[in-house]
C-alpha cells in the first residue's frame, strides 16, 4: 500500500510565534557569540548570483540555497552571505575572511 502524507488541519491557521519571524528572519547570536545577528534562510531558487561565505572562504554558486546574516543594529552593508554548515557551526571555529 502506498504512503500518505499524515492530514494536516486546514482550520489551524499559522503556527504560534511564526508571523513575523518568516518575513524579517531570526535572531541569533553571532559568530563573535556577543552580538545578535539577524539570519535568513535563501532557497536555491532565489539564489541567482555567486558569493563568499566568511565560514570557509569558499563561493556560494547560484542554484545554491544558503543563509544571510547580518547584525540586528547594522544596515545593508553588513550581510554577508553563509553555508548553511559554516553559519551553524560558526561557534566553534574563526572567520576566515574579514571585510574592512
Amino acid at each position: 500500500m502506498p504512503r500518505r502524507k499524515p492530514r494536516t488541519d486546514r482550520r489551524a491557521g499559522p503556527p504560534a510565534g511564526g508571523g513575523l519571524g518568516d518575513v524579517f528572519g531570526s535572531t541569533e547570536p553571532g559568530p563573535d557569540s556577543d552580538d545578535l545577528y539577524t539570519v535568513r534562510t535563501i532557497p536555491g531558487s532565489r539564489a541567482i548570483k555567486t558569493y563568499r561565505c566568511p565560514g570557509c572562504d569558499h563561493e556560494i554558486a547560484p542554484g545554491v540555497a544558503h543563509v544571510v546574516a547580518w547584525p540586528a543594529y547594522g544596515g545593508e552593508d553588513d550581510r554577508r552571505h553563509w553555508h548553511r554548515g559554516c553559519w551553524n557551526g560558526r561557534q566553534t571555529r574563526r572567520i576566515t575572511r574579514r571585510w574592512s
